[in-house]
C-alpha cells in the first residue's frame, strides 16, 4: 500500500480548512454552541482541580520546569504553558463531565481548550473572535476523525483524535499558515498516545491521556512554527493515525461535507457527572420514579439495554469499594445513586458517598444488556425497565439522549451546572467569578484578549 504523492493528504485537507475558516463562515448556532461548550468546559475544568488525582498530579508537576505562562484552572498557580494544558486536560476529563460528540464518540474540547487557552495565555493578544474560530475548526478537525472511523474504540479517542483537534485550534490562534500547519499535525501524530485500557481498569491514567495529547499540541505546533517537518500523510498514510489506531475508515464522506457541517453545533452536555452511556440510564429511572412515585427501597431489578458500546463501557459489575474512576463508569452504581437521591453529583464520587452500603445493596439489582445493534459507535436507542417488588414492571424508552443537540440542555440546567462545578475549586474563586466569566462568554466576540478569561480561572 502507497499514498498518492500527488493529491492532498488528509493532513493538508484539514489544514486548508482550518486556516481559511472565519468567524463569518460560522453559522449564528455554532457561535452560540462554542460559546456554550466553551463555558460548560471551564466550569468542569475547575471542579476537576479537586477531584481524585489531581493534587498529585499538580506536585508531580511542578518538577517539569519553572515559569509563570498559564493558569491552573481552579489553583493558585501559573505554571508553562505545555504543564498548564496538560493539567487542565486532566482537570477537564477526569469527572467524565465534559461535553461529548455523540457521533464520532470524544469529548473533542477536554483536550483542545485546555491546549488552547495555555498558548493563548503564553502569547498574549488572542481575541475572542479568534477563540471561537479556533474552538469552531479543532472541533472539526477531532470530530470528524472520530466519524471517519467505523471500528469500535481501540485506543482513546478524546486523547488521539482530541491532540489532532487541539493542535488545529492552537494554529488558528497562532495564525499559522496551511503547510505549517499539516507539518504540526504530523508532529502531533508522533506524540499521539492513548488506549482503551486505562478505560477498563478505571484507572486515573484515562484522563491522563488528554492531558497527555493537551501537552503534545502545544509541543507540536512549537515545533512546526520554528520550520521543522513531518510526514504529509501522517492521518492517512500506510502507518498513519486512521489506519493504525482506528482501524476501517472512510473519509470521502468527510470531504463532502467539511466546512459545511460545523460539528460544534452537534455536541452534547454532560448533565450528570458519569460516563455518557450511562445517561439514559439516568434519566430513564428518574422519569419514572417521577411518573410512578416508587423509592428505591420499592425496586426489585433494573434493566438498562441498548447497543453494543454501552454494555462495554458501562455494564461493569459493582464494587462495593471503588474507585472514583470505577465508580463514574459504572452503570449499577449511578442508575442507584439516582434513584436513592434524585441526582447524580459530583460529591458522589468523594468520601463516604463512594462506599454507602445501601447504594451498593441496590447496585446489585441493577445491570446492562447489549441490544445488538449493529453500529459499533451508536448510544441510543435505550431502554429500562424497572421492576417493582409488588410485581409492577415500568417500562422507559429513549432515541436519543438528554443534551444531545436533538434534546439541548436549557440556559438554566447549562449555568446552574457551570455554578455547581465552581464550588468544587481547590482554590476557592472569588464570589463573583461565575458572574463574570458567565458575561465574559456570552460577549466573546468583544474581547480583545482571552487573558480576560484565564485571569478569572484561577485563585489569585
Amino acid at each position: 500500500m502507497s499514498s498518492n504523492v500527488t493529491a492532498p493528504s488528509a493532513s493538508e485537507r484539514f489544514a486548508a480548512h482550518v486556516t481559511k475558516l472565519r468567524l463569518e463562515d460560522l453559522p449564528d448556532d455554532a457561535i452560540a454552541q462554542a460559546k456554550v461548550f466553551i463555558l460548560d468546559t471551564l466550569g468542569v475544568g475547575i471542579a476537576g482541580s479537586s477531584a481524585y488525582g489531581a493534587p498529585e498530579l499538580l506536585r508531580a508537576a511542578k518538577g517539569w520546569g519553572a515559569g509563570e505562562e498559564a493558569t491552573v484552572w481552579g489553583r493558585r498557580e501559573r505554571l508553562p504553558a505545555p504543564t498548564a494544558a496538560f493539567l487542565n486536560g486532566f482537570h477537564v476529563h477526569c469527572q467524565e463531565f465534559d461535553c461529548v460528540c455523540d457521533p464520532a464518540v470524544l469529548h473533542p474540547l477536554a483536550t483542545l481548550l485546555p491546549a488552547a487557552l495555555a498558548v493563548a495565555d503564553r502569547e498574549g493578544g488572542v481575541s475572542g473572535r479568534t477563540l471561537l474560530e479556533a474552538v469552531a475548526a479543532g472541533t472539526d478537525v477531532a470530530g470528524w476523525l472520530g466519524i471517519a472511523s467505523q471500528s469500535p474504540l481501540r485506543f482513546f479517542r478524546p486523547a488521539t483524535a482530541g491532540g489532532f483537534g487541539a493542535t488545529a485550534a492552537i494554529a488558528k490562534l497562532r495564525g499559522l499558515d496551511a503547510a505549517t500547519l499539516a507539518h504540526a499535525f504530523g508532529l502531533q501524530y508522533a506524540q499521539t498516545s492513548g488506549t482503551m485500557q486505562p478505560h477498563i481498569e478505571a484507572s486515573p491514567t484515562l484522563p491522563m491521556q488528554v492531558g497527555f495529547n493537551a501537552r503534545a499540541a502545544v509541543s507540536s505546533v512549537d515545533l512546526a512554527s520554528v520550520g521543522l517537518s513531518a510526514p504529509r500523510f501522517s492521518l492517512d498514510g500506510p502507518y498513519g493515525y486512521l489506519p493504525l489506531m482506528e482501524g476501517v475508515f472512510d473519509l470521502d464522506p468527510v470531504w463532502r461535507q467539511l466546512g459545511r457541517r460545523f460539528l460544534v453545533t452537534e455536541l452534547s452536555h454532560k448533565p450528570y457527572p458519569a460516563g455518557r452511556a450511562t445517561h439514559a440510564g439516568i434519566e430513564g429511572v428518574g422519569d419514572l420514579q417521577l411518573a410512578h412515585g416508587f423509592s428505591a427501597s420499592d425496586v426489585a431489578e433494573v434493566v438498562v439495554s441498548g447497543p453494543p458500546v454501552i454494555a462495554r463501557l458501562t455494564g461493569r459489575p459493582d464494587q462495593r469499594a471503588p474507585t472514583p474512576n470505577y465508580a463514574r463508569l459504572c452503570m449499577a452504581f449511578v442508575v442507584a445513586k439516582m434513584l436513592r437521591n434524585g441526582r447524580v453529583d459530583l460529591a458522589d464520587y468523594r468520601g463516604d458517598a463512594l462506599t454507602d452500603a445501601a447504594t451498593h445493596d441496590l447496585a446489585a439489582r441493577i445491570r446492562t444488556v447489549d441490544d445488538g445493534n449493529p453500529d459499533p459507535n451508536a448510544l441510543a436507542p435505550q431502554d429500562v425497565t424497572v421492576r417493582l417488588h409488588d410485581g409492577t414492571t415500568l417500562h422507559w424508552h429513549c432515541d436519543a439522549l438528554l443534551a444531545s443537540p436533538t434534546r439541548r440542555l436549557t440556559r438554566e440546567r447549562h449555568l446552574a451546572k457551570f455554578r455547581r462545578c465552581l464550588e468544587f475549586a481547590a482554590d476557592p474563586l472569588p464570589p463573583s467569578a461565575a458572574d463574570e466569566l458567565i458575561a465574559r462568554v456570552d460577549a466573546l466576540e468583544t474581547i480583545k484578549d482571552v487573558r480576560e478569561l484565564t485571569e478569572l480561572l484561577g485563585s489569585h
